[in-house]
């Protein structure tokens, strides 16, 4: 099931839990492994989009993000090795693995896509494209 999260007149975003078309790209990956659907801010203004992504023990090396298409992928992994010295004697980490997608409109511009990761928070800034963006028009007096 898909929901879609409106911004405005248009539908800017829509995601996708891992369920029909994130199990298909998992198996197309060859990560067939099951994952948890980070829960996920959006927020827009008049350039773009920006997600917040939740993250925690994902290091930036184990993060992988995507555009497969009209597609954005979001998977990372979460480390679970205990520091030298110490050994887990309860972990109630079941799934190590992330996994999440967004379905673009085609008011945003993927090419434009810049991400950081912080405090186990993904923040994706997505530019919409130029025709999207609201321009001032100049009155001519004659």
């Amino acid at each position: 099931m898909s929901t879609q999260l409106q911004t405005g007149q248009n539908t800017a975003v829509a995601t996708t839990p891992s369920t029909a078309k994130a199990g298909q790209h998992a198996a197309a990956s060859g990560k067939d492994s099951p994952a948890i659907v980070p829960r996920v801010d959006v927020l827009e203004d008049q350039t773009g989009i920006t997600v917040l992504a939740d993250l925690p023990g994902v290091r930036r090396d184990q993060l992988d993000l995507k555009v497969d298409g009209d597609t954005l992928w979001i998977e990372g992994t979460v480390d679970t090795q205990a520091p030298d010295g110490l050994a887990p004697v309860h972990m109630e980490l079941r799934v190590p693995r992330y996994r999440r997608a967004f379905t673009l409109s085609r008011e945003l511009d993927p090419s434009g896509i810049q991400a950081s990761l912080k405090d186990g928070v993904l923040n994706l800034r997505i530019p919409k494209q130029a025709h999207a963006q609201p321009r001032r028009i100049q009155v001519q007096v004659h």
